[in-house]
C-alpha cells in the first residue's frame, strides 16, 4: 500500500473516521492487486485463452460470443506489460513471452476468421484475411527490429490497439447475428489487411529516413 493512503487512513482513524476519495480507493485497489500473487505472465497467458475461445467460437459461427471473448483476451493482452511496469515483477523473459504471446493470439483468431470464408466460400475476403494477417506480423516485425537497431518506431495507423477495435467491431456485428441484415466482418478484414500494409511501408520509411539522418550526422562528426 503507497505511504500517502497509509498516511490518510490513519489520519481518518484518528479523527473518526471518513470516506476515503475515489482517487485512494484505485490507488488501494492498485496497491492490493500488486501486492497479489498475480503476475503479468498469468495475465498474458490468460489472453491466449480468451483468444483461443475466440477461435472456437469463430468456428461455431458464434460471433457475438467470439467478439467478447476476443475484447477480453485482447485487454488482458494488452494490460500485462502495464501491469509488469507498475509492480515490479517484470522480467526479460516475461516481456519476450508477452509479445511472443500476442502475435499469436492474433494469428490464432485471424486464422479462424479465414477458415470461416474458406467455408463460406468468399475467396476475396480469405486471401484478405491472410494479407491481415501477413500485414499484422510485419507491423510488429518492423517495430521490433527498428528498437533493435536504435530507432523508435511508433509510427503508423495499424496499431494493435486499433487492429483490436477493428476487428471487434467485426466479430460483434458478423453474419447478421446481432443486427439483420448487418455483417461488417468481411469490410473489418479489408480494412485490416489495407492499414497493415500500409502502415508496414510507414514504419519501413520511417526507419529509413532515420537511420539516414543517423549516419548524415556521424559523417559530418
Amino acid at each position: 500500500m503507497s505511504d500517502q493512503v497509509r498516511e490518510r487512513r490513519s489520519s481518518r482513524r484518528a479523527n473518526g473516521g471518513g470516506p476515503l476519495t475515489a482517487t485512494e480507493i484505485r490507488a488501494l485497489a492498485r496497491d492490493r492487486l500488486i501486492e497479489s500473487r498475480l503476475t503479468p505472465n498469468t495475465i498474458s497467458i490468460t489472453g491466449l485463452i480468451g483468444n483461443i475461445v475466440a477461435a472456437v467460437l469463430i468456428f461455431e459461427n458464434h460471433f457475438v460470443l467470439a467478439g467478447v471473448a476476443f475484447i477480453l483476451g485482447s485487454v488482458c493482452d494488452m494490460l500485462d506489460g502495464r501491469y509488469s511496469r507498475m509492480s515490479g515483477k517484470g522480467s526479460p523473459f516475461g516481456a519476450f513471452l508477452d509479445s511472443t504471446l500476442d502475435r499469436v493470439s492474433e494469428g490464432i483468431v485471424l486464422a479462424a476468421v479465414a477458415a470461416y470464408f474458406a467455408q463460406q466460400q468468399d475467396d476475396w475476403a480469405t486471401l484478405a484475411t491472410v494479407l491481415a494477417v501477413v500485414g499484422s506480423f510485419s507491423v510488429s516485425y518492423t517495430r521490433a527490429r527498428a528498437e533493435a537497431l536504435g530507432v523508435e518506431c511508433k509510427v503508423g495507423i495499424a496499431s494493435r490497439p486499433v487492429r483490436v477495435v477493428i476487428l471487434s467491431i467485426g466479430l460483434v456485428f458478423a453474419a447478421e447475428e446481432l443486427v439483420p441484415g448487418l455483417d461488417l466482418l468481411a469490410p473489418a478484414i479489408y480494412a485490416m489487411a489495407a492499414l497493415t500494409i500500409f502502415t508496414t511501408f510507414q514504419r519501413v520509411f520511417h526507419v529509413r529516413t532515420q537511420l539516414r539522418r543517423v549516419a548524415d550526422g556521424a559523417d559530418a562528426v
